[in-house]
């Protein structure tokens, strides 16, 4: 028995069956990205519209918010890292040991994605109950950072423990967007995404000047508490469109890991998948780094301004690759988007010499680079043909990669920096950063490479 859609007198409405008992030789049956299952009810039930309606903006707001402080918040550890290393009770460890901290947050924020489409997917009806308990890990894992003064206790808490909160707090945003929007799916993705660079703009400058007034200690416990009361509100306006079925004791839920995910078998996956990796892997090192360039070139409050200015510049970068991934083929925004970065990372910050430059170069990656993750939305649709429910688990596989990503770009452009030191190129690459500079813009000239292969990998007709 299946759900099924009707329209009468121009409202969508849904019949909401008893969820019936399943053979289990039998394949489970696919409903969303949410329940493979039926929904449980017994009555006929309107459904909010899709794309219009105050139910699909509240979400699309509320999203915005949750990526405001998980993302905003992850992005701007570079402060607390300068911060760190030059006050006690860290500025004696090693340096290595500190710069772990966000990248570890990020990696499981970014990698956690589809070991929770799996559980979501069996556990359908947890979805709410699970995003307030990482509200409330993430409160707490930041209330504790602020009491310890061993950096491996400083790793489990604001690393690991955060990047696992952040992630249930940001995940299901990610799963339930497919449901309430559809034509404008990437509009409203571009403003939720863009909550990652207005994060980004702000958790610096209001980091570094709570750092200054009153330490780390109290900055941890102070953004511990406005990240309750923010992503409570928003928690109240998050919600699935479509209702979540309700199990009765002993009834046989979908399995855990769903069968027949024919998407890792596509080509189009692939490619995607490698030129997310490639692009990813010039974006993260311009984050660490380029406030430590810019700190060179001036003082450390323009460090916070590049950073801010680098982060913030993705917000119009993001709701504008959405809104051109909804009318236009992705594949050659993504085309253009990492070819126009590797121009500006060859030239542009390869020969920055002046602040002005450095401050250009931030806002043209930026803008660029950040705005790249607005076609992952597009490209997990075509990567799941002919399954759509299976968008959102092609959407996560993608993320683990770039999770990847957070880790290993960091790691080489580190090697290349202290390499660099000893090397000159004339006018070129500024305090030893040439080799990282170089990096970057062949790691986004790569990813240019293989958005072409996205674009021939493409399926010819795309289900939304």
């Amino acid at each position: 028995m299946s759900t099924t859609t009707q329209v009468v007198e121009g409202l969508e409405i849904y019949e909401l069956p008893d969820i019936p008992s399943r053979d289990p030789s039998q394949p489970p049956t696919s409903a969303s990205s949410l329940s493979r299952v039926p929904l449980d009810s017994s009555n006929v039930q309107e459904l909010p519209p899709v794309d219009i309606g105050r139910g699909a903006w509240s979400f699309c707001l509320a999203g915005f918010i949750l990526e405001t402080l998980v993302w905003g918040f992850g992005f701007s550890y570079g402060i607390f890292q300068a911060y760190y290393t030059s006050h006690p009770p860290f500025n004696k460890v090693s340096h290595v040991a500190i710069a772990s901290v966000g990248p570890a947050a990020l990696a499981i924020e970014y990698g956690e994605g589809l070991l929770l489409s799996f559980f979501y997917g069996r556990y359908p009806d947890y979805v709410k109950g699970s995003m307030w308990f990482g509200l409330a890990l993430s409160v707490l894992c930041l209330s504790l950072s602020s009491f310890v003064n061993q950096v491996w206790l400083l790793i489990m808490l604001q690393g690991v423990g955060l990047g696992i909160a952040g992630g249930m707090l940001y995940w299901p945003v990610i799963f339930l967007v497919s449901e309430w929007f559809s034509r404008r799916r990437g509009l409203a993705s571009g403003i939720i995404f863009a909550g990652s660079g207005i994060g980004g703009f702000l958790f610096p400058l209001f980091v570094n000047a709570l750092l200054d007034k009153v330490g780390h200690r109290w900055t941890l416990r102070f953004i511990a508490l406005l990240q309750g009361i923010l992503g409570g509100i928003a928690l109240l306006f998050i919600k699935p469109r479509i209702p979540p079925p309700k199990f009765k004791r002993g009834q046989r839920r979908p399995q855990l890991i769903p069968p027949h995910m024919q998407f890792f078998k596509r080509t189009h996956f692939w490619t995607f998948a490698a030129t997310n990796l490639l692009q990813a892997m010039s974006y993260f090192p311009v984050s660490l780094y380029i406030a430590i360039f810019a700190e060179s070139i001036s003082s450390p409050l323009s460090a916070t301004i590049v950073l801010s200015l680098f982060n913030s510049s993705g917000v119009v970068g993001q709701i504008l690759i959405g809104y051109l991934s909804d009318r236009f083929p992705y594949p050659w925004i993504m085309l253009a988007s990492t070819l126009g970065s590797a121009i500006a990372a060859f030239l542009l910050w390869g020969f920055a010499d002046t602040l002005a430059r450095v401050f250009a170069f931030a806002i043209i990656f930026g803008g660029l680079s950040g705005g790249f993750s607005s076609v992952v939305f597009a490209a997990g649709t075509d990567a799941a043909n002919p399954n759509p429910e299976q968008a959102s688990m092609a959407v996560s596989a993608f993320t683990i990669v770039k999770g990847l990503a957070a880790i290993l770009g960091p790691v080489i452009s580190g090697v290349l920096l202290e390499a660099g030191q000893s090397v000159s190129y004339g006018p070129y690459g500024k305090f030893g950063f040439g080799p990282v500079e170089l990096f970057v813009g062949s790691c986004a000239m790569a990813s240019s490479l293989t958005s072409i292969l996205v674009a021939i990998t493409r399926p010819r007709v795309r289900t939304n």
